[in-house]
């Protein structure tokens, strides 16, 4: 793993196209963030994402804000990552361990950002390792009843 990369990883008891329908669909990301900062996708979101597509958020981290996003990798069932305007990515990666479990892993990766190097002082790696950890669990709990 890169050095400007941090990952958190969980088994889901679910299958990995269900899981990927979820987190391919924009209006459904304020359901699953861990770090209470996505409030809902921009109307004219698509409905389900792929390579290239563009989509906003309105979120709010003290104030609120507007971030535009675009897939940057995408493999149908396995993998998708958007790229914010500051250009660090946020990635997604499916493994089937089972019929109906599933290892994901959400990275959040600066090694592509312009200001990068400001992350870690900035305390955002460690703040989104646990905001991921908080999301795999609420993707569980959506998914595993």
């Amino acid at each position: 793993m890169n050095k400007r990369q941090v990952s958190a990883t969980r088994i889901i008891r679910a299958n990995s196209d269900t899981i990927f329908d979820l987190l391919a669909d924009p209006r459904k990301h304020s359901l699953i963030d861990g770090s209470g900062t996505v409030v809902a996708s921009k109307t004219d979101a698509p409905e389900r994402l792929s390579l290239g597509a563009r989509f906003g958020m309105d979120m709010r981290m003290s104030l609120t804000y507007k971030v535009q996003n675009e897939v940057v990798e995408f493999e149908d069932g396995r993998l998708i990552a958007w790229r914010h305007g500051g250009g660090h990515r946020w990635r997604w990666q499916l493994e089937p361990v089972g019929e109906q479990e599933t290892r994901v892993t959400e990275t959040f990766d600066w090694s592509t950002a312009k200001i990068g190097v400001l992350f870690p002082l900035l305390g955002f790696p460690s703040r989104n390792k646990v905001a991921m950890e908080k999301s795999l669990e609420r993707l569980a709990n959506l998914l595993e009843r």
